[in-house]
């Protein structure tokens, strides 16, 4: 496989026009492959999500509606862990994205090829920096979306 570089999930939570909150993970790559940057890890994770059923740009997967999908979430001890063929990733959620996955039953995923440099694991991300690339067009149209069912080890 080629070098997906440093990946990492990030949770958050907001309110949707229903109401109640949605719990999201943003999912990307530093873009530090150590054979090419950010061109190797953006081709890489591009890669990985179309192997695994997740168009890129395209139409929203439900995961709802696919048992078979290959990518799942488990939500677990107030962890949430990610899992795909070649990616296993785990992230610590705030208690209001645990509130909304267990009212909700799902978590919105984005997945995204565009590389995010400047949010290095284990430093903040003030708000302000999520929302602008999260919600930024070059991030979304390079992204897989998916609604994940949350599952946990008691069923």
């Amino acid at each position: 496989m080629t070098d997906l570089g440093t990946l990492v999930v990030m949770p958050w939570s907001g309110e949707t026009p229903d109401g109640a909150d949605m719990p999201y993970l943003l999912a990307y790559s530093l873009g530090d492959a150590a054979d090419g940057g950010a061109e190797t890890t953006t081709a890489a994770v591009e890669h990985l999500l179309v192997d695994n059923g997740l168009p890129v740009g395209g139409d929203l997967v439900d995961g709802t509606e696919r048992p078979g999908l290959p990518v799942t979430l488990l939500v677990e001890s107030g962890a949430a862990v990610l899992n795909m063929p070649g990616l296993n990733a785990q992230c610590v959620p705030p208690p209001e994205w645990l509130a909304a996955v267990e009212e909700r039953g799902y978590a919105y995923l984005v997945f995204t090829t565009r590389p995010w440099p400047e949010a290095v694991p284990g430093q903040p991300v003030d708000a302000e920096a999520l929302a602008a690339f999260a919600g930024a067009e070059e991030t979304l149209t390079a992204a897989a979306h998916v609604v994940l069912p949350a599952r946990s080890l008691r069923g």
